[in-house]
């Protein structure tokens, strides 16, 4: 092992994807096929293997972004490539029942560019293949029968109850106009942060390096928190063809994203008049959401989010280059960390 360099020249993430698409899937696949046939169907429908009726389909079943960052902390502490596969599998399980059920409470109509689960099969039944996705997590973990799969099974359990107190406090959020900035922060390192440093911490532990679970934990939530800054951004000025939602839908539901909550507490004249749009009982109109998105950026909540991601990439890069890694997963985890910040995407 070799401390490496704050370089992602030469590793590009689509193929590294790619690569974990092909360890994963087959695993994923085999986990949600021993659920009920009725849960399976709206699981398969959510991931894109099959269309509402259960035929066959390819569609966008999301980037993989925490299972292969499972898969390469794992191999960058030594571990086989196949090592964090469970790992990389439960991962991914949580992140989707977290995407079910965060649909519904939000009232998200679209996920991956086709109608949410729950406007198919119904908030309920959406709800309960949520429920089964949280509990075969735990169950892939447990049954691999890895010497660590007790802490792993822990671990990800803190994770989730991590992720659900962020939802809560998003959730409260939604009836407050009172917000801090700094209880903002917290709330997005819990509800995104979280599962994305689980994932790292996760792969170390199958990879045979429990030591280096705390740093890549670490890594991941710098890294997690970042992604959610830009994931906020583009829900105020992303396009739909990128996001998979339509535009200004943060602001269409008076989402309290961190640059809006920026923008609301920086004491300027266009957190004011943002306020006032904010704050309204009646749905804002098209011109007026476009005068919110104004006001967002001229408050300077674009910019803090821009910079904030910025420092916590250099804070999680910071963590790689500390940690006594294998160079050429260290490296793949670095650009890809890069690549899912990257604002043009």
């Amino acid at each position: 092992m070799t401390t490496i360099e704050d370089t992602t020249e030469g590793h590009r993430p689509h193929e590294v994807l790619a690569r974990s698409r092909e360890l994963i899937d087959p695993a994923l696949r085999a986990a949600v096929d021993g659920l009920p046939s009725a849960i399976r169907r709206i699981v398969g429908y959510h991931f894109g293997w099959c269309d509402e009726n259960g035929v066959p389909s390819d569609d966008d079943s999301g980037k993989a972004i925490r299972p292969t960052l499972s898969l390469l902390a794992a191999e960058a502490v030594g571990g086989s490539s196949g090592s964090g596969v469970s790992a990389a599998v439960a991962v991914e399980l949580v992140h989707n029942f977290s995407l079910l059920h965060d649909d519904i409470m939000d009232g998200d109509t679209t996920r991956r560019h086709r109608p949410a689960a729950w406007t198919v099969f119904g908030a309920n039944p959406t709800i309960l293949a949520g429920d089964a996705l949280q509990t075969l997590a735990l169950d892939v973990l447990a049954a691999g029968g890895h010497p660590a799969a007790q802490d792993g099974v822990r671990m990800l359990s803190a994770a989730v109850l991590d992720l659900i107190n962020g939802q809560v406090a998003d959730l409260d959020f939604e009836t407050r106009d009172d917000v801090g900035l700094a209880e903002c922060v917290r709330m997005a390192e819990l509800k995104t942060g979280a599962l994305l440093g689980c994932a790292c911490a996760l792969g170390a532990l199958f990879g045979g390096a429990p030591d280096k679970a705390e740093p890549l934990r670490r890594l991941g939530l710098a890294f997690g928190t970042a992604f959610q800054h830009v994931d906020d951004l583009l829900g105020i000025w992303g396009s739909p063809e990128t996001t998979g939602k339509s535009i200004h839908s943060d602001l269409r539901s008076r989402k309290k994203s961190l640059p809006v909550v920026a923008a609301l507490t920086s004491d300027t004249s266009a957190g004011r008049e943002l306020a006032g749009l904010y704050f309204r009982e009646r749905e804002l109109s098209d011109v007026e959401l476009a005068r919110a998105a104004e006001l967002v950026e001229a408050a300077g909540g674009r910019e803090w989010s821009r910079r904030q991601a910025d420092d916590l990439m250099e804070r999680a890069m910071g963590e790689l280059r500390d940690a006594d890694l294998v160079r050429r997963p260290a490296e793949e985890l670095g650009a890809l960390a890069r690549f899912a910040t990257r604002r043009d995407h």
